[in-house]
């Protein structure tokens, strides 16, 4: 803007006064409006060119031709001006700012204009004050627009055929000159230098979906083909003659700035010069304008009011448009705008008015204006409804570089502008991917113009490195100097603002100020239009130029403006996800706001933004700031794709490598795209971010419509090392930028292309670019239509790419004789392993060279280059040709090339059609060609006759392993094992766990092949040729015939033959019909065939399998748990021999049926377990089995399962044990399931019964009772799970003297009560040999007997929540009065009362004898000590032990009778007595009761002050042997009276103070009194007990005198050296000490030093416990050397200290002799320790348990030869031993047969470990733990377990929790196998099946 100078003579004589007048009278020239105008006018007539811009823009639509043509000039610029003013006072007062702005203006006229007319509140002057002609107000539009009536106002004129066709053809050349006038012509260019003339240059165009045109390539780029001058563009490719038969809606996606609006536009303007001929109409209308129309509108409304009216008859015009709708074109840009939804005219008819968005709907389906075509453009999102799905879908893309340099090109005039911005491009990555898109590129070159006259080569990069500062240097360029515009730009920011907000794009001009408006009228950032608001209302309208321009300023003045606080400033800062414009019903306006906000966040931009706020540096950085901090809250979170890319474009725009860095961090290494559109500018963002990282990523791109020169912004990204895309809409040219980018990627391992449209043209150039990509491990063309050509093409680059481990090529199009090409480039390729095509999949997996390998894997030795050497001679291929339409002739050819190929492991040719003929041939080839896995040729028309020719040429084949015919699935599949050169490779290789293959012993079986002809129609006059096929092949293993139609006959005729078949294990004849004699006469062979072992039927589902003795695996079960892999061997356990079985399932057996059974099996050979399984077996039926059972002498086992019996069932089965001697045990559940076990003759006697849930109630016992008299000895007898009831075991009991019961009876929920309880009490005197008796009346009623052979004197009853009541209690003592041989009694939770208890014990009379009571109620807790004085105070013997526990609510109190006075011993107690009158007589009576107490045991005990005046008392005067007061706590009264009875205890052998709370003041007093002259004391514990400085004096003074001590606990005590100084002065008296605990002290190094002087005094001790005492090598080697000296120790903890090697070896030279346990845990053990320990150890005759966990062996275990005999537990936790130690430690378990539990979690243990186990497992008969948790174990180990417990182990448990083993295959192993245990908590330990 120009600066405010004096009028001058030349202003004055422009404006026609003279400049003495302007001087003289400058006040009456201000008041004279006439002259304002006159001075306007003639300042105006200078720049005629200006004015008519300036109308153009306020004026859109007014036609300057009339104006034009008025001769005189003066004239011409009034007429304009009056146009000007008829708008308002808003545009006027726009006006009046532009003119001071842009024009010359002396300042005195300048500040005249700007007073009167250029603010709001102004003046506001008429032009008629003027004088001039008064004319009338124009029209909007003037030139363009007719008056006429509206539309369906008033009835449509008759008029002829003539002036109808005139009509049309006059409103058709008005829409022709009125697109020429809006669209055409030349673009005012000095006032809008955004909107200047340009040359249309096209952008990139791609059908669609699957739209592409007719006749046109799918996939080509649809840019329209241009002429060579750039000026005449052809539209064929868009709208032809062939697209007519094509959809009738085409829809335009571009994201902004693409040029969408420019294309409508420039096709508007196209038409208009007459090269769309084909249409004679075309309207277009922008969304955006017509959301502004209120009212509801009919389709001539839309054409006619809101475009453009014709002169007259708008419905005649109509009609013509109807009849020739075909030739009418409506464009409608914008279609995200639309606001108004379609279903909102659904139930109105054609021609009722509707939003904008319901005609749109009409017109798209058809029911408006019928076969006119529709154009619409949208940004990428969701579409409306409305669109029907045939519309073509057009996708617009940006500029490639040749687009780009042309636009270059034609923007710059002269050429050495073009020369220097071209290669300004060409320097500057980043600005030349920013003008990929039209909108940028535009920007970019206003800036390089301004710019580039000052610029040094290369500079842009640091001028216009982001798209933000593109713009702020356009609207530097653009903007004058000075305050006026500062104000003006931040007006403009303040106006977007809230516009966007508001959902505004479009403004009316009191919307805007009036010098706002005219700075962005002067600077080209405003555009200006006509909008219509309703029928025939239109209003000018304004918009920034771009949306992206409003988005700056609202973002400009989001970091500017002082009212924008941080907080709104940072809610800004967010990323809008593409997905959610698919749910949305309008696009977003803000959602490039946040990227430039990040823009203007950068270092670069401060300067501007300072200039515009005036605030300072500080504060404009402050601000920035906070966008940058939100932007790496952002770049830290889990975001989507879309998300993604947003953040990329915001982080790239800050230009802050810190935050790029963070970002580029943040991402996954998968990193997916899905289904959202991706540009260059988008990659080229990704891109710039992934430069950051140093990881490497993962990109996946799927469903995303790509750009097609989108690979390019990859270009030199050396992060990504996958790349993978998956879109239709990527074809050759994407293809051809992809092939230029991959050889720039130096990290690329994966490439995958599929399901794209690349032709021959595309894969030609990704075929010259791999060879360049040599790290390429794995590439995929899947689904991208390939032909046989470009195929071959691809695989013949396979040899120049080294590394290459698969190629994908499926779901193209090839031939079978392609498919044969390929074979024979697989048979020569040294690196392909694998070709697998089935259908239309085609894999080929190839093998890095050893070269590559080892380049791969680092530099081997040379025993690694000799391996890889082998490994390159034994390359083996497997070739998969499924469902591949071969035949016979293809494979002979298949067959001639793999002759000199390499070795085969496995070949697929299922599904083809080579018929019996070609599987013929196969076979033969298989014979003579070693196959090493498989040869499958199922589904290929073999036929019956084919199945024995395969047969006899297979028959030499001394490798297969596994033959499978099912001509009914269509199933031939050949399985073979490896030959003895293969098996010692596969041994070579076999890894854990990875390859779960176990290691090949050195000597291998001979292969036993398995034939399974199922399914194939087999019947008997097949058999003999089969036989003989049969009789050929060399070691058959297993024959499975399941499924045939062999019948009767022919099971008769196998039997015969079946002995020359050699020795099979295993015949299956399922399925063939064969009836139940057939299957008595297959018993048979148990006799006649010495391999058949088993037999095994289901007669309902026919199922008949006869076994030999492998029973690893069961061939009726499913498939194995774990699966092993093919050729793996089970672990061959040792087993004792197996007997034979005969297991009939799901028949009927009636008597005779068993009678013939019983006959056949008395000819077998034993021993024979017997397994039937019936629907139903009737009495007569079990008896008839029960009686022939003494005639079948072998017979081991009897099961009868899942058979339904009577309830006289168990009287029959109980008199089996006098029927025949040799049972063992019988055993009845739920009358459905029977075992009996037979014994053999050397067994020793003593049978176990068993009638569990079998309904037995009072009924059944007599019965019962009789028939097992009879039995000689009866060990067990379970009647558990009945229904006995009371009555029942009464009776029960009442024969009980009578049963020959030895061991238990079981007689759990049986209903019981109390009664019983009572019953069962009264009954025990009767009962000599009863030993114990349990019964639980809770939730789980469990009752159990035990006996013993001889009579028993001391009995014990456990009586558990019986609920006795009051009344109870006389029952209850007469009957313990009675049972004088019951010693022990247990009342836990039986409600019994305080007062209940007194009265039983007052009730209970005995001649003599102890008895032991035990009671636990909850009433203990409370009462505690002071309890006794009425529980003792009445009882009828002498109190010898009284045992109290308040935690556990127990009070123990043992009864010695009769009671024996001593008045002596109570007249003393009551004369120390100092208890009140009230409690004297219960204090008295107690005393009496505890005359003879001699132990005494109070533990988690509170004890007040009134129990402690009795505890002194009981302390006082009792003759106590042993006193404990254990976890307790007294009162500080109490504790007075605790020393005090103490003091008198002299005759105390055993006292235990451990973890007593007796505070720090008396604790020294108490212990001083309990210690005083106990001469006799024997054992002492003083664990976790204060000891003070004083207390230590005391407690070591009295052990100086303690001689008879022999054990002394002081844990946890706080003791140090010195403390353990003076200890070990002290215990050198005690010359008795056998144990001796000084755990979890601080005695340190010096106090061991102490302990080892102090040993060789104690020549009696055993046990010594130094666990955690901080004791380093130096005091462990002097403990080593004394413990040398301990001749009888036996127990040695020294755990939990820093012990080291040194230690353990000084430890090992000298062990103990009769040590039994080593704890050494977490002792700093290493290696070598460890192993010195072991040498030492081995052998230890005593050694009971051993620890040395938490110690880092390193995989060194100690090795056990000679033995641990009677070793029960070995830890061995968390001690890093690996597979490697595996096998000497299972074989170290051997040689310790005493084992129970071995402890070996938190290790390395893999499968190889597992299996060593398992190995070992069957021989450690009393193991019944092992502990594998946190190992490496995998579901195979564990399987392998599983298997060895099922070999008849007695392990209980084996954890396996936190091993490498998903959760369903735990649940599956767990569920075969239950005492495995996955779970994280401990479950209850399994009893061993059959146990």
């Amino acid at each position: 803007m120009r600066e405010m100078e004096p009028l001058t003579q030349r202003d004055c004589t422009r404006l026609g006064v003279s400049r003495d007048q302007l001087l003289m009278d400058p006040i009456s020239f201000q008041l004279d409006t006439k002259n304002r105008w006159v001075c306007l006018v003639r300042l105006l007539s200078n720049d005629p060119e200006w004015l008519s811009a300036k109308v153009k823009f306020f004026l859109p639509n007014t036609d300057l031709g009339s104006r034009n043509e008025t001769p005189d000039p003066t004239k011409r610029v009034f007429l304009q001006l009056r146009e000007l003013h008829a708008q308002g006072p808003a545009t006027w007062q726009a006006f009046i700012h532009c003119v001071c702005m842009e024009l010359e203006v002396p300042l005195e006229l300048e500040v005249l204009l700007l007073s009167t007319w250029g603010h709001e509140g102004g003046e506001f002057p008429s032009p008629l004050e003027t004088g001039e002609e008064s004319e009338p107000e124009p029209q909007l539009g003037h030139g363009l627009k007719r008056p006429h009536q509206s539309c369906g106002s008033s009835p449509r004129l008759k008029q002829s055929r003539k002036q109808y066709l005139e009509l049309a053809r006059r409103y058709l050349q008005l829409l022709r000159t009125s697109a020429q006038q809006r669209y055409g012509g030349k673009l005012p260019g000095p006032g809008q230098p955004l909107a200047f003339h340009q040359a249309y240059i096209p952008t990139i165009l791609q059908w669609g979906r699957a739209t592409a045109p007719f006749n046109t390539p799918e996939g080509a780029s649809m840019g329209s083909p241009r002429a060579e001058d750039g000026t005449d563009v052809s539209l064929q490719d868009l709208f032809n003659a062939r697209t007519d038969k094509g959809p009738r809606v085409t829809v335009l996606l571009g994201k902004a700035g693409m040029g969408k609006t420019t294309l409508t536009r420039w096709l508007c303007q196209r038409w208009a010069d007459g090269q769309l001929d084909r249409f004679q109409a075309l309207f277009l209308f922008e969304f955006r304008q017509l959301n502004l129309i209120k009212s509801g509108l009919t389709l001539p409304q839309l054409l006619f009011d809101v475009y453009l009216s014709p002169e007259a008859d708008s419905e005649a015009v109509f009609q013509y448009l109807e009849e020739n709708s075909s030739g009418v074109l409506l464009i409608f840009d914008g279609l995200e705008e639309a606001l108004h939804p379609c279903s909102g005219r659904d139930g109105a008819g054609p021609e009722a008015p509707g939003p904008a968005l319901a005609l749109f709907s009409g017109l798209c389906r058809g029911t408006l204006l019928p076969g006119c075509r529709i154009m619409a453009t949208s940004r990428p999102g969701k579409l409306p409804a409305c669109l029907p799905t045939e519309a073509a879908t057009i996708h617009m893309w940006g500029f490639d570089g040749p687009r780009v340099e042309e636009y270059v090109g034609r923007f710059f005039s002269t050429q050495p502008l073009q020369e220097a911005a071209l290669e300004e491009l060409r320097v500057n990555r980043r600005l030349r991917s920013m003008c990929a898109v039209p909108a940028l590129c535009r920007v970019a070159c206003l800036c390089l113009r301004h710019l580039l006259p000052g610029l040094s080569p290369g500079q842009s990069e640091a001028l216009l490195p982001t798209v933000t500062q593109n713009y702020v240097q356009m609207v530097l360029a653009l903007s004058p100097q000075g305050h006026r515009a500062t104000s003006s730009l931040m007006g403009l920011g303040e106006v977007a603002l809230e516009a966007l907000e508001a959902g505004k794009v479009i403004f009316f001009a009191t919307d805007i100020p009036p010098s706002v408006m005219a700075f962005g009228a002067a600077l080209g950032l405003l555009t200006s239009f006509c909008v219509c608001t309703g029928p025939r209302q239109q209003q000018i309208g304004y918009a920034f130029t771009h949306l992206s321009l409003q988005q700056f300023f609202a973002a400009l003045h989001l970091m500017v403006s002082p009212s924008v606080d941080k907080d709104a400033l940072t809610r800004h800062v967010t990323l809008n996800s593409r997905w959610v414009l698919r749910t949305k019903a309008t696009l977003g306006l803000l959602d490039h706001v946040p990227a430039f906000l990040a823009g203007l966040a950068s270092c670069a931009c401060r300067p501007f933004l300072n200039h515009l706020t005036q605030r300072g540096e500080a504060w404009v950085g402050s601000r920035q700031a906070e966008v940058i901090r939100a932007l790496k809250k952002l770049a830290t979170r889990r975001l989507t794709g879309p998300k993604v890319i947003e953040l990329c474009h915001c982080v790239g725009e800050t230009q802050e490598p810190e935050l790029a860095s963070l970002t580029a961090r943040s991402l996954p290494y998968h990193l997916p795209f899905h289904n959202f559109l991706l540009t260059y500018t988008d990659l080229a963002a990704l891109t710039s971010i992934l430069e950051h990282r140093d990881a490497p990523i993962h990109l996946a791109f799927e469903g995303c419509p790509l750009e097609p020169c989108c690979p390019e912004a990859l270009a030199g990204c050396g992060q990504v090392e996958n790349l993978s895309f998956k879109s239709r809409r990527c074809g050759d040219a994407f293809a051809e930028a992809l092939s230029r980018s991959l050889p720039t990627m130096s990290s690329l391992k994966k490439l995958g292309l599929a399901r794209s449209k690349i032709t021959a043209r595309g894969i030609q150039h990704l075929v010259q670019a791999l060879p360049r990509c040599p790290y390429l491990e794995e590439v995929s063309f899947q689904d991208n239509q390939l032909k046989d050509q470009e195929v071959l093409k691809i695989v013949e680059v396979l040899p120049s790419l080294p590394w290459l481990q698969k190629l994908d090529l499926s779901q193209n199009n090839i031939s079978v004789s392609t498919l044969l090409c390929l074979t024979k480039v697989a048979v020569t390729c040294p690196t392909i392993r694998m070709l697998q095509v089935r259908k239309t999949d085609l894999i080929i997996l190839l093998s890095p060279p050893a070269e590559a390998a080892a380049e791969l894997r680092g530099s081997p030795g040379p025993q690694g280059n000799a391996s890889q050497s082998r490994e390159a001679q034994r390359r083996s291929l497997t070739l998969r040709l499924q469902e591949c339409q071969l035949t016979i002739y293809d494979v002979e050819m298949l067959i001639a090339q793999l002759r000199e190929g390499p070795c085969l492991d496995e070949v697929d040719l299922s599904g083809n059609r080579l018929e019996s003929e070609g599987c013929l041939c196969v076979a033969e080839a298989a014979s003579q060609r070693h196959i090493a896995r498989k040869l499958d040729l199922s589904d290929n028309g073999l036929s019956v006759a084919g199945i024995h020719e395969v047969l006899s040429a297979l028959s030499t084949c001394r490798t297969l392993a596994d033959l499978h015919v099912s001509l009914k699935h269509k199933t031939v599949v050949l399985t073979f094992a490896p030959e003895p050169e293969a098996q010692e490779v596969t041994q070579e290789r076999a890894v854990f766990p990875d390859s779960l293959m176990l290691q090949m012993p050195s000597e291998l079986p001979r292969c036993s092949p398995r034939v399974r002809l199922v399914h194939c129609g087999l019947r008997a006059e097949h058999l003999e040729e089969l036989c003989a096929a049969l009789r050929g092949s060399c070691c058959l293993g297993h024959l499975d015939l399941s499924g045939n139609a062999l019948g009767d006959q022919g099971a008769a005729q196998l039997v015969q033959w079946l002995p020359g078949l050699g020795t099979l294990q295993s015949l299956n004849l399922s399925e063939n019909g064969l009836s139940l004699d057939t299957v008595f006469s297959l018993v048979q062979c148990f006799s006649t065939v010495r391999w058949v072992l088993h037999l095994d039927v289901s007669f309902k589902s026919q199922r008949v399998i006869l076994r030999g003795d492998r029973r690893a695996r069961d061939l009726s079960a499913g498939e194995p748990l774990p699966e092993f892999p093919a050729g793996a061997q089970s672990s061959g356990f040792g087993r004792p021999c197996t007997p034979r079985s005969f297991c009939l399932r799901e028949c009927q057996l009636e008597p005779l049926s068993l009678t013939s059974l019983c006959k056949t099996l008395e000819k077998c050979p034993g021993p024979l377990e017997v397994k039937l399984s019936c629907v139903a077996l009737s009495d007569q039926s079990l008896d008839t089995l029960l009686w022939h059972l003494p005639s079948i002498p072998q017979l081991s086992l009897l099961q009868l399962s899942q058979t339904p019996l009577s309830a006289r069932s168990p009287v029959l089965l109980a008199r089996l044990f006098s029927l025949c001697p040799r049972v063992q045990k019988v055993d009845l559940r739920s009358l459905h399931e029977v075992t009996v076990n037979f014994r053999s003759s050397k067994e020793q006697k003593g049978g176990c019964c068993g009638f569990t849930g079998c309904g037995l109630s009072q009924d059944h016992v007599e019965t019962l009772c009789r028939s097992l008299r009879t039995c000689e000895d009866l060990s067990q007898l379970d009647l558990s799970a009945n229904q006995l009831g009371d009555d029942g075991l009464r009776c029960l009991l009442k024969g009980l003297p009578q049963l020959p019961i030895s061991a238990s009876l079981n007689l759990s929920g049986n209903s019981m009560s109390q009664e019983s309880a009572l019953c069962l009490v009264e009954t025990l005197p009767s009962c000599p040999r009863v030993r114990e008796a349990t019964m639980n009346l809770g939730s789980e009623q469990s009752f159990w007997i035990h006996f013993s052979r001889q009579e028993e004197t001391e009995k014990t009853l456990r009586l558990t929540e019986c609920i006795f009541r009051p009344e109870h209690m006389t029952r209850l003592a007469a009957g313990l009065s009675q049972a004088w041989q019951l010693t022990e009694l247990s009342l836990m939770r039986c409600c019994l009362s305080l007062e209940d208890l007194a009265v039983l014990l007052s009730l209970v009379r005995r001649p003599g004898g102890l008895l032991s009571l035990r009671v636990e109620e909850r009433w203990m807790g409370r009462a505690g000590l002071l309890a006794l004085r009425q529980v003792c105070a009445q009882v009828s013997g002498n109190v010898t032990e009284i045992s109290i526990s308040e935690t556990q609510q127990q009070l123990c109190i043992q009864l010695r009778f009769p009671r024996q006075e001593n008045p002596e011993a109570v007249a003393l107690r009551l004369a120390y007595c100092d208890l009140g009158i009230h409690h004297s007589l219960h204090v008295r009576r107690l005393m009496d009761r505890c005359t003879w107490l001699r132990r005494l045991s109070l533990s988690q005990v509170n004890i007040c002050t009134a129990g402690s005046q009795l505890l002194q008392s009981l302390l006082s005067h009792s003759e106590l042997r042993q006193f404990r007061l254990a976890s307790s706590r007294v009162s500080p009264e109490g504790q007075a009276h605790l020393a005090s009875g103490l003091s008198h205890c002299h005759q105390l052998e055993e006292l235990d103070l451990s973890n007593s709370q007796l505070g720090e003041e008396k604790g020294s007093l108490v212990l001083k009194k309990a210690l005083e002259d106990k001469y006799w004391l024997q054992k002492l514990d003083l664990s976790h007990f204060p000891l003070d400085v004083s207390t230590l004096a005391v407690l070591t003074e009295a052990l100086s005198h303690m001689t008879l001590l022999r054990s002394l606990s002081l844990s946890r005590n706080d003791i140090d050296d010195i403390g353990c100084y003076r200890l070990s002065r002290a215990l050198r008296a005690a010359t008795s000490l056998e144990e001796l605990g000084l755990s979890h002290n601080q005695i340190g190094d010096t106090g061991a030093q102490h302990i080892a002087a102090l040993l060789p005094t104690l020549p009696e001790l055993r046990k010594i416990d130094l666990s955690a005492n901080g004791i380093g090598p130096t005091g462990g080697v002097q403990l080593a050397e004394s413990l040398a000296l301990c001749e009888h120790l036996e127990e040695l903890m020294l755990g939990c200290n820093p012990l080291g090697d040194l230690t353990a070896l000084r430890l090992a030279r000298r062990l103990p002799q009769h040590l039994r346990v080593l704890h050494l845990q977490s002792s700093r053990l290493g290696p070598e320790g460890a192993l010195s320990l072991g040498q030492a150890l081995d052998g230890c005759p005593h050694l009971e348990e051993i620890s040395l966990a938490e110690n880092s062996l390193a995989g060194q275990v100690p090795h056990l030869h000679r033995g641990l005999p009677l070793l029960r537990q070995i830890d061995l936790v968390s001690c890093e031993i690996d597979n490697q130690a595996a096998k000497p430690l299972a074989a170290g378990f051997m040689v310790c047969p005493a084992l129970e539990e071995i402890l070996l979690s938190w290790n390395l243990l893999g499968d190889e470990a597992a299996a060593e186990l398992a190995r070992v497992l069957p021989r450690m008969d009393r193991l019944k733990r092992v502990d594998l948790e946190k190992n490496r174990i995998t579901a195979y180990g564990a399987g392998l377990l599983a298997e060895g417990l099922a070999q008849g182990s007695g392990i209980q448990v084996i954890r396996l929790w936190n091993n490498h083993i998903p959760p369903d295959a735990a649940q599956r192993l767990q569920s075969h196998e239950p005492r495995l245990d996955f779970a994280f908590f401990p479950n209850q330990p399994q009893a061993p099946r059959g146990s």
